[in-house]
């Protein structure tokens, strides 16, 4: 039998059961125990939270879900936004990290208080998920998400979900906005790139281009953690959130996989723009070495839904999400995902 969170009562627990239960085990989709996060930074918000697992495959796949209260058979879904990571670190120190006495880092927390049912999911080879031999490139992690989405579709009834992807991460949510537009409702990209021209970023990177093409690993230690917040201007971050990213993420290892950083520096564009059908928000940091205005304006125009944004933020660099200014970043975000659907006569 499936387990859920000890936030769930045995009451509701059971009266959920049902033919949602069995297909997950038909499936091979399985609920996990969930435990409730560390330091949590309100005592307003009473969140829920759950972990589950993905099969694609023989991998599997490490999911989390937050949200406010437990979700209750009979309530009309939340909204879900499903939060995709990128090529370093792995989703809940991405996405739901804890940082002593310097605020909320906590994006999960952040958009769970908004009113979201917040997802998010280790791709194959990182975190929590399964160690294979591949190097978990974009099209791998595309697989990772089309088995990941359907479990949020069994667990919320929600038919569409929204998506946020940071870097390599946005790479991954838009190829999937571009095969599962039936799942897409609003797609977010955060410090994105298409065609990767005149990036100051992915020219170093080209550099490897040889050992990426040749190893499926490279090393990601303590300092190259801290680079993520200094590689492109120093003072856009907190110095403590390095360490305490490092401190969380290398209890998963010191190496992850080379795929998306071989794509990115041989295989781009990823994404087509005209095949991404659904609203979507493009935000880049002012200082950000990922990708140029120029590269991503030229995505920017070329996509078809007249619902669209192209947000710089000051004072921010590639890490959008755990910047100094990273509220700018969650207001824009939400505001976008809140925005009303337009009149169409």
């Amino acid at each position: 039998m499936s387990r859920v969170s000890n936030s769930v009562s045995r009451r509701s627990f059971v009266a959920g059961l049902g033919a949602g239960s069995c297909a997950g085990m038909i499936s091979g989709h399985w609920p996990m125990p969930a435990a409730h996060p560390q330091g949590v930074q309100s005592s307003a918000a009473d969140f829920w939270t759950g972990e589950y697992r993905a099969r694609k495959g023989d991998v599997s796949l490490y999911m989390f879900r937050k949200r406010v209260g437990e979700p209750k058979a009979g309530q009309p879904p939340l909204p879900v936004i499903f939060l995709v990571h990128g090529s370093s670190i792995s989703s809940r120190s991405s996405f739901d990290l804890t940082v002593p006495g310097r605020g909320e880092y906590s994006v999960m927390n952040t958009f769970a208080r908004y009113g979201f049912d917040v997802w998010t999911m280790d791709h194959e080879n990182y975190g929590r998920s399964s160690r294979t031999g591949g190097n978990s490139d974009i099209a791998s992690g595309v697989e990772d998400l089309k088995a990941g989405v359907e479990v949020v579709v069994r667990e919320t009834g929600r038919q569409k979900i929204h998506f946020s992807g940071d870097s390599s991460g946005g790479l991954r949510a838009g190829a999937y906005a571009m095969i599962r537009p039936e799942r897409v409702d609003k797609l977010i990209l955060l410090a994105f790139t298409y065609k990767g021209e005149g990036s100051p970023t992915l020219a170093q990177r080209a550099q490897q281009l040889e050992y990426y093409r040749t190893h499926n690993r490279r090393l990601r230690d303590r300092e190259m953690i801290r680079s993520i917040f200094t590689r492109d201007k120093t003072g856009t971050a907190d110095p403590a959130v390095g360490d305490a990213l490092a401190d969380q993420e290398l209890q998963f290892g010191d190496q992850v996989p080379t795929g998306t950083y071989l794509d990115m520096t041989a295989h781009l564009p990823l994404v087509d723009p005209k095949k991404v059908l659904c609203p979507v928000l493009l935000m880049r940091g002012e200082f950000d070495g990922i990708a140029t205005v120029d590269d991503l304006y030229d995505f920017f125009k070329q996509l078809p839904n007249g619902n669209r944004q192209f947000v710089i933020l000051p004072g921010t660099a590639h890490a959008i999400s755990s910047g100094l200014n990273r509220q700018l970043a969650w207001h824009v975000m939400r505001a976008f995902l809140d925005m009303p659907e337009p009149v169409r006569s």
